[in-house]
């Protein structure tokens, strides 16, 4: 049996109420509120907080991690390998970027379904941080979130059944090279002639493969960015409305490359062993996948989880300033400078998976990792000593109103890990008021800044009530 062995999401702990889209535009805008990565939150860094709850309490003997996403923080370089090195899966596996459609995840999906065929477990990861023009529907349609699945033929969750992939060259929603927000052509045309018979062309292919019926499906996910798009083909398919998946718009936003990734982990939660589910992108075409609920399964943080963990008070001029639309005062400081890359490659344990060093003569653990012990004295008696599973606490703290950022003010805090070592690091997601010595928190990979092209990532921590 070959399927999916695992399953885990991420959605931004801010969100902004789509109401303060109306006050800024003085119209009427979609109802509820939109999901948004914080300033130091890009696709990359929501993938490795989606897979590592994908991977939370599970052995997973990886042999491939997949990246699918159209807002990869990379253009000649590739996010997967970097992944790979966070999750402290670095050296024998195979790794694949996916971009450059909406069907980018469903691709890698059907790729990690290959490799399972073949007795390769794979990770697929699918992150996106998309951008409408303001006063734009995109705008109000888009939210950032991420999506992990596990493929694999042992402990399968959900078994894969059979496929039916189409692809039609068509422009619905595109973006050049150098644009900064999604374009598209007129919505009615790309529904009419692009997005219904192109869907309706892959479930109609995937049942005849089968012998399904419509009625043999307890769950159906379709990558639809809205209502109406959905409605149409609830409507065409022969589907009810009570076995298409709940939309997540009004919650979290149209998360693109991830959002039926999103879905299915959302069907899978509620699936009993024997349920089918009927998986459906769309972008260029589209794949019709069908699945059969193995078991029961329940992640710790699962959609309802991300619906309640949240905090809601951002306003418009905060989010435009957070993706970075707009210009705002520069603190007078000397410009940053990219780390030495010589440096960041020899420290890739520390920098990326979190690698302190542990003395072996008196187990003393210490971060950054150290050549002489701070308790004993001893010199070049260290071995690695991972940090991301310890417990932490915050041992002190400062508010920053001078330093550079984009959320001032920066909370630094030490923190102290459960049976010793020390970090310094940023503390985020959190209201000032909040912040107190003792407060748990879990680590969390965010964005430190850029400089010469390059993106430099550390660990920051978040309060460990609401991590991703």
């Amino acid at each position: 049996m070959i399927g999916i062995t695992s399953y885990g999401i991420y959605v931004p702990y801010n969100r902004l109420d789509r109401k303060h889209l109306s006050d800024a535009f003085g119209k009427k805008s979609l109802p509820g509120e939109k999901a948004v990565a914080n300033y130091d939150e890009d696709s990359l860094t929501m993938s490795v907080a989606a897979a590592r709850n994908c991977l939370s309490g599970k052995n997973e003997n990886l042999d491939a991690i997949f990246f699918a996403s159209t807002t990869s923080p990379n253009k000649d370089k590739q996010s997967a390998a970097h992944l790979a090195s966070v999750l402290d899966m670095e050296g024998n596996m195979r790794t694949a970027d996916f971009g450059g459609s909406l069907r980018s995840g469903a691709s890698a999906i059907l790729s990690a379904i290959d490799l399972a065929k073949h007795g390769e477990n794979t990770l697929v990861a699918a992150a996106d941080c998309r951008l409408g023009v303001p006063d734009s529907v995109y705008e109000a349609e888009f939210g950032d979130g991420a999506a992990a699945i596990c493929f694999g033929n042992e402990n399968v969750i959900a078994e894969y059944v059979d496929s039916f992939s189409a692809a039609h060259d068509f422009y619905d929603v595109w973006r050049d090279r150098n644009d900064t927000f999604v374009r598209s052509f007129d919505e009615r045309f790309s529904l009419s002639e692009a997005f219904v018979p192109f869907v309706l062309e892959s479930i109609k292919g995937v049942l005849e493969k089968t012998g399904l019926k419509q009625e043999d499906f307890s769950k159906v996910i379709i990558d639809a960015s809205n209502a109406k798009r959905a409605a149409t083909i609830i409507k065409k398919s022969g589907f009810s409305q009570e076995q298409v998946c709940q939309s997540l718009i009004n919650d979290f936003g149209y998360s693109g490359t991830a959002y039926a990734p999103t879905l299915l982990a959302g069907a899978l939660e509620q699936s009993k062993a024997g349920d089918l589910i009927l998986y459906v992108s769309y972008g260029e075409g589209s794949d019709a996948i069908v699945f059969k609920v193995a078991k029961e399964s329940k992640p710790e943080r699962d959609v309802a989880y991300y619906k309640e963990h949240k905090r809601n008070t951002m306003n418009y001029e905060k989010y435009l300033r957070w993706k970075q639309m707009m210009e705002f005062g520069m603190a007078k400081r000397p410009p940053f400078t990219r780390s030495s890359l010589p440096d960041f490659y020899r420290k890739r344990k520390k920098n990326l998976a979190c690698y302190g060093s542990v003395c072996t003569k008196c187990n003393t653990p210490h971060f950054p990792p150290s050549r002489i012990c701070v308790s004993c004295q001893a010199i070049d008696e260290m071995e690695f000593y991972p940090f991301l599973d310890k417990k932490a606490k915050i041992a002190t703290f400062s508010i920053d109103y001078l330093a550079y950022s984009l959320d001032s003010p920066n909370i630094v805090v030490v923190l102290d890990f459960e049976g010793g070592g020390r970090m310094f690091t940023n503390l985020v997601d959190c209201d000032l008021e909040n912040v107190a010595i003792d407060m748990p928190v879990t680590l969390i990979y965010r964005k430190m800044y850029s400089a010469d092209g390059i993106d430099t990532y550390f660990w920051k921590c978040v309060p460990a009530t609401h991590e991703g």
